[in-house]
């Protein structure tokens, strides 16, 4: 029994978009799961990556959650609205998770203030998570369209 150890929390739950899945995403799961025995992740549908962050997502809802519960991390993937992601309450009359991981940088935020008091009351706990600093979605379509814009004026010199 040496080599097992309490993991802190029982279910944990997180939701992001995951477009694109990279090294970044790979660490925060990773990190949540070396928290709890169980880890539920929320994919945000499609309508929420075009309603809420107004961008189209390049891999769609159904094959994001595919991704993500393939890897061993990962228990159980739910496809979530923004309802659900807005309050998690919603989520965790589903599945009673006993902490929410999310990103530091929502930490101190009204929305997140709210949600703290209301976790509090039934027992439960949020845990704030360092981003992974040098790597994201939007910094990968950045770098496809330079790349992308590159090869086209080697082209139109008639270097290819």
């Amino acid at each position: 029994l040496e080599g097992l150890k309490m993991k802190k929390y029982k279910i944990g739950y997180t939701v992001g978009v995951f477009d694109l899945f990279h090294v970044g995403h790979l660490n925060l799961l990773e990190r949540c799961k070396a928290m709890c025995d169980t880890l539920v992740v929320g994919i945000c549908d499609d309508n929420y990556v075009r309603d809420i962050k107004h961008k189209e997502p390049v891999v769609n809802e159904n094959d994001r959650a595919r991704i993500v519960k393939a890897l061993k991390c990962v228990d159980e993937v739910m496809i979530v609205d923004y309802v659900e992601t807005d309050d998690k309450m919603i989520t965790w009359n589903k599945i009673h998770f006993d902490v929410l991981f999310s990103g530091d940088d929502w930490k101190g935020s009204e929305r997140y203030k709210k949600t703290e008091e209301q976790l509090a009351k039934i027992g439960a706990s949020i845990e704030y998570l360092p981003y992974t600093h040098g790597v994201s979605t939007s910094d990968i379509k950045n770098q496809i369209k330079k790349h992308k814009s590159l090869l086209t004026l080697k082209q139109l010199r008639g270097v290819l």
